[in-house]
C-alpha cells in the first residue's frame, strides 16, 4: 500500500488538500483535509506537501511508430517519454508499416504493447476504401474507435470512396475519428504556389497550401454525413476558428460531434515559423494567431472536448528541406501537461480546466473504464507536479528516441515529479523506475 500524503488534489473542478491511499492497482481511499502520516501505518508514506496531485493524462492521438518506423520511436521509447510527462494512457494511430488495417496487424500491436509499454495502451483501427467489412470483427471493449484519413497526408490510407465512407459512418458500435483536410483543395493550392515560385517553397507556404478552407471543407462534409447517419464523430486536431461552429455543445457524454485541439495549435501560431521553421510543420498546419486564440477560447468554453498531442516523432534529418519535402509532425507527449499548465499559469485556462481536458473528458468521451478521475475503486493513474520547480527543456532531459523537441530552450514553471500507473511508481525525479506497469485499456460498449 502507498499513502500519498497532503497534496493539493486537482480533480473534478476542485482543488483541495487531501491524501490518497493506493492498494494494489487501485485507489482505496480519497481523504479530504490534512492527515497524519501515521494514519495508515502499514502503508509506504509519500509526502506530497506543497505538491499537486492530478489524475494521469489520457492522450487520444499519438503515433508511436511501431511497427516499421522504429528509427523514429517505438512503443517502449515513446511510452517512457509519455510517463515522464505524466501521460498514463495513450491511443495509437494506425499509419505504421504495416498499417493497422487488418485484425492481424491490430493484434500484433496489442501483443507488442503488452511486452514493452510502460503506460496503459490501446490502438485505433485504420479504415480504408476496402476494409469496412472488418468492423464486425473488432472488440469494442479494446478498440477506442476507427480512424479515417480524409486527406492524403498519410500515404495510401486516404478514404475517398463514398460507399466505403457511408458504410463506416453507418455503423453504431464505434466512434469514427477523422483527419479532415480536403485533398483536392490542397492539391490545387500546391499547384498554384509551385507555378508561381517553384518547388523550393519555404515553411511559410505550408499553411497556405493546407489552408483553413481545406480543413473546413473536409470537416463540414464529415459533419454533414455524420448528422445524416447519426454517427458518433470525433474530429482530430482542429486547427481553425471556423471549424468550431461544427461541434456539438452540452454534456460530453451526450455529444455526437466532438473535436480535439492539439498542444501545438494551442501554443504556436504562424508567427513562430520564422523562429522554428520545419520543426513546427504539422498536418493540419499551424495557422494564425486568431485561430490559436479561438481554439484557446473554445477550450475554456467547453466547445473543444479534449486536448491531445498528435505526437509524431521524426529524425531531425527528416524535417529538412522545402515545405513540400520536410516530414510533418513532431514529438510532444512528454511535454503536453507542462505546456497546458504553463498556459494556465499565463491565464488562458485554470489548472482545473487543464485536468478536465487532458484526463476527465477523454475518459468520458471514449467511455474508458475506471480511469481519468481520482475516485475510489478507480485505477491509481496519478501524476505529481511540483509547481515551484521550473524545468528547462534540453536534449539531456528529453526521452524521445528522435532526441529533439520543439520546446527546447523553453522553461516551464512546473515539473513532473512522479507518475503512478496502475498503482506502480513508474517515473520519479527524472528516472523511469518501472517499465512493466501498463495494461490494455478497457472501454464500455455502447
Amino acid at each position: 500500500m502507498k499513502f500519498l500524503h497532503n497534496a493539493l488534489i486537482i480533480n473534478e473542478g476542485r482543488s483541495f488538500i487531501g491524501s490518497i491511499l493506493i492498494d494494489g492497482m487501485f485507489i482505496a481511499k480519497v481523504i479530504e483535509g490534512e492527515t497524519k502520516p501515521t494514519d495508515f501505518p502499514e502503508a509506504e508514506v509519500i509526502d506530497l506537501t506543497d505538491k499537486w496531485l492530478l489524475p494521469g493524462v489520457i492522450d487520444d492521438q499519438v503515433h508511436f511508430r511501431e511497427p516499421g518506423l522504429t528509427h523514429k520511436g517505438d512503443i517502449g521509447s515513446e511510452s517512457r517519454a509519455a510517463a515522464a510527462g505524466g501521460v498514463t494512457t495513450f491511443m495509437d494511430m494506425p499509419n505504421t508499416l504495416p498499417q493497422t488495417t487488418t485484425i492481424e496487424a491490430l493484434e500484433w500491436k496489442f501483443q507488442r504493447a503488452a511486452e514493452s509499454s510502460v503506460t496503459n495502451y490501446s490502438f485505433f483501427f485504420g479504415g480504408t476504401n476496402n476494409n469496412a467489412h472488418l468492423i464486425s470483427e473488432l472488440d469494442r471493449n479494446s478498440v477506442p474507435g476507427i480512424k479515417l484519413f480524409l486527406g492524403a497526408s498519410t500515404g495510401n490510407m486516404l478514404v475517398d470512396d463514398k460507399h466505403a465512407l457511408r458504410k463506416f459512418f453507418s455503423q453504431n458500435d464505434f466512434l469514427i475519428a477523422v483527419h479532415a483536410e480536403d485533398e483536392n483543395i490542397i492539391r490545387r493550392n500546391r499547384e498554384h504556389y509551385v507555378s508561381l515560385y517553384g518547388e523550393n517553397l519555404d515553411i511559410t507556404f505550408h499553411p497556405k497550401i493546407r489552408d483553413a478552407e481545406a480543413c473546413y471543407s473536409s470537416s463540414s462534409a464529415a459533419t454533414a454525413l455524420a448528422r445524416e447517419l447519426d454517427t458518433r464523430l470525433h474530429i482530430f486536431h482542429i486547427s481553425t476558428a471556423r471549424e468550431l461552429s461544427l461541434l456539438d455543445r452540452g454534456a460530453i457524454e451526450d455529444r455526437k460531434i466532438t473535436g480535439e485541439a492539439c498542444i501545438h495549435h494551442l501554443w504556436f501560431c504562424d508567427e513562430d515559423y520564422a523562429r522554428l521553421g520545419n520543426l513546427i510543420k504539422w498536418n493540419p498546419a499551424i495557422k494564425t494567431a486568431a485561430d490559436r486564440d479561438a481554439l484557446r477560447k473554445a477550450v475554456n468554453e467547453d466547445v473543444i472536448s479534449v486536448v491531445a498531442t498528435d505526437h509524431a516523432p521524426h529524425l531531425l534529418s527528416e524535417k529538412e528541406g522545402s515545405c513540400l519535402k520536410a516530414a510533418s509532425g513532431g514529438p510532444l507527449v512528454q511535454h503536453s501537461l507542462q505546456a497546458m499548465l504553463e498556459m494556465a499559469k499565463q491565464g488562458y485556462f485554470t489548472k482545473e480546466k487543464v485536468v478536465e481536458m487532458l484526463s476527465h473528458n477523454p475518459a468520458t468521451l471514449y467511455k474508458i473504464e475506471k480511469r481519468g478521475f481520482i475516485r475510489e475503486n478507480f485505477y491509481a493513474d496519478l501524476v505529481v507536479i511540483d509547481p515551484k520547480k521550473p524545468q528547462k527543456v534540453k536534449k539531456e532531459n528529453i526521452f524521445y528516441r528522435c532526441g529533439w523537441s520543439p520546446f527546447e530552450k523553453t522553461t516551464f514553471g512546473h515539473s513532473v515529479m512522479k507518475t503512478f500507473i496502475n498503482g506502480t511508481k513508474v517515473f520519479s525525479n527524472g528516472i523511469i523506475t518501472n517499465e512493466k506497469a501498463g495494461i490494455k485499456v478497457k472501454y464500455k460498449a455502447n
